[in-house]
């Protein structure tokens, strides 16, 4: 009776355990990976490069255009491709919130590297990790570092304009807000530091740094004097100026520039202002590799923003519409 007793006692002690293993290992508590696509579209990374190479070289501002998306993708519920999604009836997208209304862009980008993949690896990979290695491609396609993208995400079924709202950074934003954003979403003041560098590629538009290069004390006085040209006191309010001197190279120019205050937008200059960000800013002025390698780090740790993994949210088959 009491063997009988012990052996009930490990049995169901070795069945707790094949549960919690079951549990760990199931769906939806899968990791990310970078080997996620080896076996099921191993031609995946050659679609994407390939994709982002005849992008950049057709317009090379959509190299910028397409870090950005994945920026504003992942700070609204996460890395889940809900930026691609137009509104339906049954939500308000994300597309036309203020941060992203004729500004963000390169859904035509993605839309056309996902009808390669769905020819090569049908209903196999998402949106959302097409987007990821998009945004690699276009910093390493720019002269940047390179990293392994985490793969294993799956596609959100919905989008919220007012996410975007109230989610993402403004340019006009001073240190403390932007600070609590990153940190809201698990990344660090010095993980903003170094994702700010991306700006090193791209454009503003007049509107978002008409007030700084107009009325800001914080502002190389040849620097005003220069963007003022291309964007006058009012109207022109889509005309654009360079976020850093080298706009198509991705480099640590972007924190030169702040260290003479010439960063474009306040949000820039805020980096570099007195505050807690001013030393790492100087580093990154003086050592690219500390930036790139710092850089390429906080890419990752983004990328992992409340992924859908498992079998929540799909696989998109168009990533404009859900299934």
């Amino acid at each position: 009776m009491a063997f009988f007793k012990l052996k009930f006692l490990n049995t169901k002690a070795l069945c707790a355990m094949c549960f919690l293993i079951a549990l760990l290992l199931s769906p939806t508590n899968a990791q990310l990976s970078p080997t996620f696509y080896a076996l099921s579209c191993p031609t995946l990374d050659i679609i994407v490069r390939t994709g982002m190479r005849q992008a950049i070289s057709t317009e090379s501002r959509m190299a910028a255009s397409i870090l950005r998306l994945f920026f504003h993708d992942c700070f609204v519920n996460g890395c889940d491709a809900s930026i691609l999604l137009a509104d339906s009836a049954t939500f308000t997208g994300e597309q036309n919130a203020g941060p992203n209304r004729n500004s963000a862009r390169g859904y035509n980008v993605i839309d056309n590297i996902k009808a390669q993949v769905e020819k090569a690896c049908p209903g196999v990979v998402s949106c959302a990790d097409i987007l990821a290695i998009a945004a690699k491609e276009a910093v390493v396609q720019s002269g940047g570092p390179t990293w392994a993208v985490p793969l294993g995400r799956r596609d959100a079924r919905t989008a919220s304009k007012s996410a975007a709202e109230s989610d993402l950074p403004s340019p006009s934003s001073d240190l403390a807000t932007l600070t609590r954003q990153f940190v809201n979403k698990g990344l660090s003041a010095d993980d903003m530091t170094a994702l700010s560098g991306g700006h090193t590629i791209g454009l503003a538009q007049c509107f978002t740094f008409r007030n700084r290069i107009y009325n800001a004390t914080n502002i190389d006085n040849n620097f005003a004097t220069t963007r003022r040209a291309n964007c006058p006191a009012s109207g022109g309010d889509s005309n654009l100026s360079p976020l850093d001197s080298t706009q198509t190279r991705f480099d640590n120019s972007y924190f030169t520039g702040l260290v003479n205050n010439r960063g474009l937008l306040n949000s820039d200059q805020e980096l570099f202002n007195g505050g807690s960000q001013d030393a790492l800013v100087k580093k990154y002025s003086t050592n690219s590799l500390a930036f790139v390698g710092d850089f390429a780090a906080a890419m990752v740790k983004m990328s992992k923003i409340s992924p859908l993994t498992g079998t929540n949210g799909e696989i998109r088959k168009n990533c404009v519409v859900v299934n």
